[in-house]
């Protein structure tokens, strides 16, 4: 299998849970981007970019509307980032980001997942490094070489660009995310995005199997009950 394919399997990986986990997690995150870069989809790309995957993932209007009008205010919560890594059942690498406004609980919530797991909980880059920071763009099509071209000719900065059974998947540094869509965008206004995020992909899997499964659905189902995680990323593949 390609890597598209591996990508594709680690984006559904990630934290999502019942639908009002998701509703949640969305409300957050256009929350404090609305509150940090204004309210006005036009002029904040970063709120345009979330509030369409939000919409893609069926969260309802009035559940954005609510955390727009919510961050026009200026009050309510104080929300900071907070990104924690380790060792997962069976060795394998996990990175938990997280929003929050109070950084004892969920350091506190986070490290429980580790430790009723038998997992190992490290510091701030201790396996980030292993992970690439990837904007990821997936896509109806078959001509990779006329989305490569597209790019260049724009000056973005790209990694790869594969295409497998019918999708053309598009990589690039997270700092070339905007970049990627406007391009993209501009040169094919009818193009629909199937995926479209900033992502952490792993440089290699680590196999599980046998007692260490059962551990690692335990450690996602805590990870998935605390209300401060935003996305898990990890590089497990199971036998």
């Amino acid at each position: 299998m390609g890597r598209s394919f591996e990508v594709r399997k680690a984006s559904m990986a990630k934290t999502a849970g019942a639908k009002t986990k998701v509703y949640s997690k969305y409300s957050k995150e256009i929350y404090v981007i609305a509150k940090n870069g204004g309210a006005d989809l036009e002029a904040n790309l970063q709120l345009r970019s979330v509030v369409d995957r939000a919409k893609k993932d069926q969260v309802p209007s009035h559940v954005i509307d609510k955390a727009i009008d919510k961050a026009k205010g200026g009050a309510g919560e104080d929300y900071v980032p907070a990104r924690y890594e380790g060792y997962g059942p069976g060795g394998c690498m996990v990175i938990v980001d997280c929003l929050t406004d109070n950084n004892s609980r969920t350091f506190t919530d986070v490290r429980q997942a580790f430790v009723k797991t038998k997992s190992k909980i490290g510091n701030q880059g201790s396996v980030a490094h292993m992970f690439d920071h990837q904007a990821i763009f997936a896509f109806k099509g078959d001509d990779e070489d006329a989305i490569l071209e597209i790019l260049l000719m724009d000056d973005v900065e790209v990694t790869d660009v594969e295409s497998e059974d019918g999708m053309i998947t598009v990589f690039a540094p997270h700092t070339e995310y905007f970049k990627v869509k406007t391009s993209l965008t501009q040169a094919l206004p009818e193009l629909e995005f199937e995926l479209e995020e900033i992502s952490f992909i792993p440089q290699n899997y680590t196999t599980i199997s046998g007692d260490d499964v059962a551990m690692f659905e335990k450690f996602q189902a805590m990870l998935d009950d605390c209300d401060d995680v935003q996305n898990v990323y990890h590089n497990v593949e199971q036998e």
